[in-house]
């Protein structure tokens, strides 16, 4: 519970009209779950305006309404807050709401197209191998230092980033590594975090189904960046073409990662194995549990970011040894006969093609590549041919199968992606809409020495179909079919 004049502190560009000087019992932006004493904001919304639902909060006993346009017929006995910005308002004022936790901690922001998800978890694992107690916020798990908490996006809301950093700093937690989607950016879901350091991955065709072009998608990016404050370092990949373009207006302390360019942090692949490659990093020799030169880079970030927070370059080559794969990321299986799967969350053109150029640096050549991928419905349509490009020209067979087709017809999707298979590749492809069929049939297909990848879905349990999420995990189904309990 917080004064309501207490949690406007700070916050410029606002109108509030009504007394404010009386205690906010919590916040909320579902009218549904407005109780008695409750500020509720009203946010605009992609596809629901919240303003209609101001009736239905101050009916359940909001006495604070945050909006960007004030009723005709205002109630006077609720005081309204008005903003430009809510989203951006809404951010600060759980901030403060919840203490200001960002400022009680080392906050890390990681976002790009592709991974996210592997450098922030690996940089929370390596930090508690440091012995710090940290967090995480992630597309596969939230942690609270050891406590998991189930992720539902990418980026958690304003309100839920504040609540779970808050229960950081209660915890005892020195660091927060998040992954930050162009979603949340343009949402304003990060505004009042004070984040200490931003690292920029990589730039590919994604989420155009909403930011609508390529320059909307990588301004949503640059945005973070642009925000930092010069207390802050900004790390970007300067191997990607828009790498330098993030940091072009930034007031954070500039460094760069690359492992073909000149840059202030440089990796180089000695060699590469099905278990794992052998890697330099600023001229040191590590062997790590990784493959590909995707991961190199992601594990450059991590090393990069690990010495921008003053941590010992000796400590951290030492446990990055030791880390392992996030779940779903190059999960390697291995049949009794000898069939290899990889598991992997690749669901981008460009992820497609990292995860087949690492299989293809590590196999002898003789072996049959098998891939087995699908699209997301109600997602970027753009990039459903790309994939399956990318996927029919570094494979000897394809299987394009259903993902999550959410509200579509998954055999509509198979067959926009069919459509960016070149005519010389077309008899090497198959279609299997149910898909653990086409698992099966890849599996089936596969002899002694060969290689699948299952591509798209990665660590997740469930497909998406008509609204309802079934469960389907990849990794089970593999495990079903090669009768193992165990991963490689």
């Amino acid at each position: 519970m917080k004064i309501l004049s207490e949690l406007l502190n700070g916050i410029a560009d606002i109108q509030v009209t009504g007394e404010t000087n009386f205690p906010i019992e919590g916040l909320a932006f579902d009218s549904r779950k407005v109780l008695p004493g409750m500020l509720f904001a009203a946010l605009p919304g992609s596809l629901v305006d919240g303003h209609i639902f101001i009736p239905a909060a101050i009916q359940n006993g909001a006495t604070a309404i945050l909006c960007e346009k004030i009723p005709q017929n205002r109630d006077s006995k609720i005081v309204w807050i008005k903003a430009e910005n809510v989203n951006n308002v809404f951010g600060n004022i759980a901030s403060n709401f919840y203490g200001n936790p960002s400022l009680k901690l080392h906050v890390v922001g990681i976002t790009g197209t592709n991974g996210k998800t592997t450098t922030a978890t690996l940089l929370y694992r390596l930090f508690k191998e440091l012995g710090h107690k940290a967090g995480l916020l992630s597309t596969v798990c939230n942690y609270i230092d050891d406590l998991q908490v189930e992720a539902t996006h990418t980026t958690p809301d304003s309100l839920q980033i504040q609540q779970l950093m808050a229960r950081m700093v209660d915890a005892g937690c020195a660091y927060c590594f998040m992954e930050v989607s162009s979603h949340a950016i343009d949402q304003e879901r990060i505004a009042g975090i004070a984040f200490d350091g931003g690292i920029f991955s990589n730039l590919t065709h994604d989420h155009l189904d909403y930011h609508k072009t390529f320059a909307e998608y990588r301004n949503a990016k640059k945005k973070f960046f642009d925000n930092l404050s010069p207390e802050a370092f900004a790390i970007t990949n300067l191997d990607d073409k828009n790498g330098m373009f993030m940091l072009q207006n930034t007031a954070a302390t500039k460094l760069t990662y690359a492992a073909k360019t000149l840059a202030d942090f440089k990796v180089k692949v000695i060699e590469s194995h099905f278990d794992g490659m052998l890697i330099s990093l600023d001229g040191t020799e590590v062997w790590t549990h990784f493959v590909g030169n995707f991961n190199a880079c992601n594990l450059l970030a991590v090393y990069s970011t690990a010495i921008s927070l003053g941590a010992d370059s000796e400590e951290v080559l030492r446990i990055m040894s030791m880390l392992k794969p996030v779940d779903g990321r190059f999960e390697t299986f291995k049949s009794p006969t000898g069939i290899f799967a990889v598991v992997d969350y690749a669901h981008t053109p460009d992820a497609i093609k990292n995860v087949l150029s690492a299989i293809n640096e590590v196999r002898s050549g003789n072996e049959t590549l098998f891939t087995v991928v699908g699209a997301g419905g109600d997602r970027d349509k753009t990039k459903r041919p790309e994939m399956a490009f990318e996927a029919a020209k570094a494979s000897n067979k394809v299987i394009l199968t259903s993902d999550n087709p959410r509200s579509e017809d998954p055999e509509v999707i198979i067959s926009e992606m069919a459509k960016g298979v070149p005519a010389d590749k077309a008899s090497n492809v198959l279609m299997i809409t149910n898909r653990k069929e086409a698992i099966r049939t890849a599996c089936m297909m596969a002899r002694p020495g060969d290689i699948i990848l299952i591509a798209g879905k990665g660590h997740e349990n469930y497909q998406d179909i008509k609204g309802v999420k079934h469960h389907f995990d990849d990794r089970e189904v593999v495990r079903e079919i090669f009768n193992v309990t165990n991963q490689n």
